[in-house]
């Protein structure tokens, strides 16, 4: 089958595709307005070095050992854990989080992001996990027992950004929604296609079976009509035929040949004579 065959069947069963493509349009825009919009805010936090280690040059940005950036991925899991869930939640914090580096980063730099439904929660959200990365980083540190002087102490980088939409699962909600239902419009057009096909091809073969019905019927009733009567039977095939014209007996006569020695030819005049 062609384009231009699937072509003429939609174009045939109209009234199956066109209820199924304003299902879809349907579908699509109830997924539009159900499925809710998630917001994401995202800051950026950097590890430091210590005082006393900055002592040398007075610039912490300028003493940014590798040391910091194994610091910052020890931080990240910590900030990912269970255990800093569930302390999160204590503090009000119900949306969505995640610590890592940052992507293509040349130093110690943490991604905090934050996702959820409620614009305002994800911004305020985003507020509290920088303190917590903070606090943490402390806890961490003193648990060593380091000196205030030799901690590593983190900045804030980028502050929580406004909370952007995120269309992009929306999206994918309404391309899975549209295709299934253009899907499925299809196929119900090409059903009833085919079972119409399926009907008509049935009705042939009943068509074309009922004069051999008729005939197989009517076959022994003709056969013992001739039998039983012949005579009828040749008058019948004398009145289609044509008469036959009769021929008259007639005497023959055979004349003589005489063989060709005994053959004069004609004579022929002489070449005076006119």
């Amino acid at each position: 089958m062609d384009l231009a065959e699937i072509f003429r069947v939609m174009c045939r069963r109209w009234y199956v595709l066109l209820p199924g493509l304003l299902l879809t349009a349907g579908l699509t825009v109830g997924a539009w307005l159900l499925v809710p919009v998630s917001y994401e805010s995202q800051s950026t936090v950097a590890m430091l070095n210590s005082r006393k280690g900055a002592e040398a040059d007075g610039n912490p940005f300028l003493s940014m050992e590798p040391s910091l950036t194994g610091m910052a991925d020890s931080l990240a899991r910590n900030v990912n854990s269970d255990a800093s869930v569930a302390e999160l939640k204590t503090q009000g914090m119900r949306e969505k989080y995640e610590a890592k580096i940052a992507d293509n980063a040349q130093g110690p730099l943490l991604w905090l992001t934050v996702t959820g439904r409620d614009r305002d929660a994800v911004l305020a959200g985003n507020k509290t996990l920088m303190a917590f990365t903070a606090q943490r980083l402390k806890d961490l540190q003193a648990d060593q027992k380091v000196s205030p002087d030799a901690m590593i102490r983190i900045t804030t980088i980028v502050p929580p950004q406004d909370p952007e939409p995120q269309l992009k699962s929306k999206v994918q909600y309404l391309i899975m929604a549209a295709g299934l239902g253009i899907v499925l419009s299809l196929v119900a057009t090409f059903f009833a296609e085919a079972r119409r096909r399926a009907k008509d091809r049935a009705k042939a073969r009943a068509l074309a079976a009922e004069p051999s019905a008729e005939a197989a019927e009517a076959g022994p009733e003709a056969d013992a009509d001739a039998d039983a009567d012949p005579d009828a039977a040749e008058g019948d095939e004398g009145e289609d035929r044509a008469p036959v014209p009769q021929q008259l007996d007639q005497p023959t006569v055979q004349l003589p040949v005489l063989p060709v020695s005994e053959r004069r030819p004609a004579k022929r005049p002489p070449s005076w004579a006119k």
